[in-house]
């Protein structure tokens, strides 16, 4: 993976269609300040679209999506299925898929216009540098983990965002309507030559490393990794993943 955004060929252009796709379940409690985190935008000129993809949630998240403005669509639960989903009813010429729990932090619209702007990007995609919400020490060793896989692996997770062009998206054969590793599938097929790891945090809650144990998370998130690799059916990885 790249750290760079490709070669200084800005291109003329209107502003920014960019349409964020965020699936969601049972996610009242985070959402709103994923939304929040998004609300700079207008004012760095781009255009936005907000889609959320719901697995029949039984708390507000219905309700704070309206209110937000955003496009409510219903759909089986799974990742996969509801990003792929998501894609149907966007209109934007850029696509960002982030998970309802991750806050985007103060430049990422910068960031994004940058790297938006240059003409070599239409063919690549980028993703944010993760971080944890919370302020301990297992938190910072996950983050150099993740660091490590991004850097020697080139495999980010989706908790990392994803911003890419529709068309490119589109030429990949987009998201697998798959309920897990939906996300290191589409990154493998991007390869790492061509994803960018844009210098901005995007800061996943805690909260399930927290309750989970951080170390059960790493090693979990590490078997599945490899029965992915393995081959095994991703329908069977659900069941390990929980």
């Amino acid at each position: 993976m790249t750290p760079k955004t490709g070669p200084l060929k800005p291109r003329q252009t209107e502003p920014v269609k960019l349409s964020v796709i965020i699936p969601t379940f049972n996610a009242a409690d985070t959402l709103p300040s994923t939304l929040k985190s998004l609300s700079s935008a207008s004012k760095r000129g781009i255009a936005l679209e907000i889609v959320i993809v719901d697995a029949h949630s039984q708390d507000d998240t219905e309700r704070i999506a309206e209110r937000a403005g955003a496009k409510f669509i219903k759909s089986d639960k799974g990742r996969g299925i509801q990003l792929a989903t998501g894609v149907k009813s966007a209109t934007g010429d850029w696509f960002l898929f982030l998970h309802a729990d991750t806050i985007l932090t103060s430049g990422w619209d910068a960031s994004f216009v940058v790297f938006t702007t240059l003409e070599s990007n239409l063919n690549r995609a980028a993703v944010f540098t993760f971080a944890l919400s919370a302020c301990d020490s297992k938190a910072r060793f996950i983050e150099k983990v993740v660091r490590l896989r991004n850097n020697w692996l080139g495999l980010p997770y989706g908790d990392q965002g994803l911003i890419i062009h529709r068309r490119f998206y589109s030429r990949l054969g987009g998201y697998k309507s798959w309920t897990i590793m939906e996300d290191i599938d589409l990154v493998r097929r991007i390869v790492m030559s061509r994803i960018a790891l844009l210098d901005v945090k995007a800061t996943t809650s805690a909260t399930r490393y927290q309750q989970d144990g951080y170390m059960f998370r790493v090693i979990r998130n590490l078997t599945c990794l490899t029965l992915y690799f393995l081959r095994v059916p991703p329908n069977w990885i659900s069941k390990i993943y929980g």
